[in-house]
């Protein structure tokens, strides 16, 4: 039986274990946090799942709140000036697939139970770099599945498949209870509010460790009044200055979460995020390599809601990739060809996010954007392409095939 160590309990990480266990390997889990810890903690990302992500966990058997978890059944971006007090701007559209958010705290301390009451191994501890050698050779294949510490940093960055070298914006996430619609069809919605010197208030709704809830997301630009963090208050407080930057910035969001409150003691996070490509296999000398995968080689900014379903889709790539490997080494060029076919179609969605990511935003984007508040062809396009970005390589990435689209669809009508 091959033998295969995971550090890193996230949905990457967790996802690989629970495949590779079905698959008949002897897979340890190395978690830092037990899953009472990961349920009692802190929220620790928006993790928003499109249609062909949430079909990987089907197909694994891990769609395990399909009957709680809420669906969103569509898209809503607004631009407006508030300073012109100007009529907004807005485009909505339904999405072709189901899309749906679960509060990682809730799936990842079952995932974990799950993966032990299988019959898996966990080692709840952190691990330095120092231990991977002695790790490594205990097992046929070390995979790194955590982004965050000081073992994402083995891998170094790639200059030239990363275009930013720092943050590009300052983020805030809370989760409420209590947030009331506006008996709109885009209650239901993932929603957008942007405001072009300030940044974007991102909503959509979930289910976490209490019920459903709703779930506000901060994209603030640099110096500006979304960038407000720094002291990083308790959810009550972070809350509170969240609704009053809604009420000058997104106040029709304001009026759905004007009386909410935050779901827990954990349900805040702040931070900022370095979009970035690192190279997918470490040496670690004396002929010893680990391979890396999701964060932890691959991150993206929230603003385009990519991580779980990168994580997702790594996850089911590795897994094929190691039972077809069958009884052969996972050796430095295997493990390299795995993740550069892994990045094959990662690449795509690294593009869109840096994209959607740039100061000032590019003059093609800014054009079929403001085509798809009249054009519902360019709304619904636009929209379904957060599922799968390589779509947007043919019409949304450069100049020219963004120039052919659009006159494409202005002379259709």
């Amino acid at each position: 039986m091959r033998r295969v160590a995971i550090i890193g309990a996230g949905q990457a990480g967790l996802q690989l274990a629970l495949g590779l266990q079905g698959a008949g390997y002897d897979v340890t889990v190395v978690s830092e946090r037990t899953a009472d810890e990961v349920r009692n903690g802190r929220v620790m990302s928006t993790q928003l799942m499109f249609g062909p992500a949430l079909a990987l966990e089907w197909a694994a058997g891990l769609n395990l709140w399909d009957d709680l978890a809420p669906v969103m059944s569509g898209f809503e971006m607004t631009q407006w000036d508030p300073a012109a007090q100007a009529s907004r701007s807005r485009f909505a559209a339904s999405f072709d697939d189901e899309v749906r958010s679960v509060d990682q705290r809730l799936k990842l301390s079952v995932w974990l139970e799950l993966f032990e009451t299988r019959g898996g191994r966990v080692e709840y501890r952190a691990v330095g770099a120092e231990e991977l050698p002695e790790i490594a050779g205990r097992h046929d294949l070390t995979v790194i599945a955590t982004g965050r510490g000081a073992l994402s940093c083995l891998f170094g960055r790639d200059a030239q498949r990363s275009l930013y070298d720092s943050p590009q914006r300052t983020l805030a996430c809370f989760y409420a209870s209590g947030v009331e619609g506006l008996g709109a069809a885009s209650d239901a919605y993932a929603r957008v509010t942007g405001v072009s010197p300030v940044g974007d208030a991102i909503v959509m709704r979930a289910l976490t460790v209490g019920g459903r809830c709703d779930i506000l997301l901060i994209e603030g630009k640099f110096g500006g009044p979304y960038d407000c963090w720094a002291d990083r208050p308790v959810p009550e407080e972070g809350l509170r200055r969240a609704l009053d930057l809604l009420r000058v910035y997104a106040p029709w969001e304001y009026e759905r979460f004007a009386k909410s409150e935050p779901t827990d003691a954990g349900a805040a996070l702040y931070g900022a995020v370095t979009p970035a490509v690192r190279h997918g296999v470490a040496a670690l000398g004396d002929g010893q390599y680990v391979l890396g995968m999701a964060d932890a080689v691959v991150v993206n900014d929230p603003i385009t809601g990519q991580g779980a379903n990168n994580a997702a889709r790594s996850a089911a790539h590795y897994l094929d990739a190691i039972v077809r490997r069958g009884t052969l080494p996972f050796d430095g060029p295997w493990m390299r060809q795995t993740f550069e076919d892994y990045w094959e179609h990662a690449r795509h969605v690294h593009a869109f996010t840096d994209l959607m990511l740039r100061q000032p935003p590019a003059d093609h984007l800014g054009r079929l954007l403001g085509a798809a508040f009249e054009y519902p062809a360019i709304a619904h396009r636009f929209t379904n392409g957060y599922a799968d970005p390589l779509d947007y390589r043919d019409w949304l990435m450069d100049p020219a095939s963004a120039g052919r689209y659009l006159a494409e669809i202005v002379r259709d009508g």
